[in-house]
């Protein structure tokens, strides 16, 4: 298959992310000022700038205020496991991740009650306005912002029984199905999707990345007999983790 030949912005861009990879222009190095870049490769003014916004967008650089462009620190992604469930402690996965992995995992969490807007209620098979409760999670790792979560419960479900706040009361703190069990709704199923976009601006903010930078979201929903329970999104810095799927073969 022949392709047409690459624009002249690509090509810029192509020669100077192999500059970056190889170590040639190492990190917290000042990329070349737009103007050094249109007479070394001999392109317009445009092109060197469209060629810093593609690096830009990749992630490879970032702007800092008042004083240039500089190649970014590239981070050696780690993982965050998502696996069958596991039911020794009743601790939710994440807690349960930490302890296996001997990390120094600790989080933060709000809960509210709220109206589910259009795609919550169709995720959770209810009726937009009806009342669940909104629970928003800041996960961290060796005091380091590593994960995002927001999740929604029916309040038909939970509301007014002892499970109804997911990290307050007698269950608080264990996972969806041991919390639901209490209430006698047995979770027998879990989908997730896997997703990556831009993250928002106040999302980059909580987990310490730059605008435009990729996530990685993990919507997730349980299920007990077919009808939905939970549903949660989860969101991940894509340049500093990966996600590893560890999955039973039945």
């Amino acid at each position: 298959m022949v392709f047409g030949e690459q624009p002249a912005y690509l090509r810029v861009a192509d020669d100077l992310r192999k500059k970056i990879v190889s170590g040639s222009l190492p990190p917290h190095t000042r990329l070349p000022s737009q103007a050094r870049i249109r007479e070394d490769y001999g392109v317009s003014d445009t092109v060197a700038l469209e060629a810093r916004k593609v690096l830009m967008a990749e992630g490879l650089v970032e702007g800092r205020s008042g004083s240039g462009t500089y190649v970014r620190e590239r981070p050696v992604p780690r993982q965050i496991a998502r696996s069958g469930y596991r039911p020794a402690g009743g601790s939710s996965p994440f807690r349960q991740e930490q302890v296996a992995s001997g990390a120094r995992g600790t989080w933060e969490s709000r809960s509210e009650q709220v109206d589910a807007s259009e795609e919550i209620a169709e995720r959770l098979s209810i009726k937009p306005g009806d009342r669940v409760m909104c629970t928003r999670y800041v996960f961290r790792d060796a005091g380091e912002p590593m994960m995002l979560s927001t999740s929604w419960e029916p309040l038909a479900i939970t509301g007014r029984t002892p499970v109804m706040l997911p990290e307050e009361g007698p269950l608080g703190g264990c996972g969806v199905a041991e919390r639901m069990a209490a209430i006698d709704v047995i979770v027998d199923n879990v989908a997730e999707e896997v997703g990556a976009r831009p993250g928002l601006a106040q999302e980059q903010l909580a987990l310490g990345g730059a605008p435009g930078h990729v996530v990685l979201v993990i919507s997730r929903t349980y299920f007990a007999s077919g009808r939905p329970v939970e549903t949660a999104d989860i969101v991940v810095p894509a340049d500093r983790y990966r996600i590893a799927y560890h999955l039973p073969v039945r």
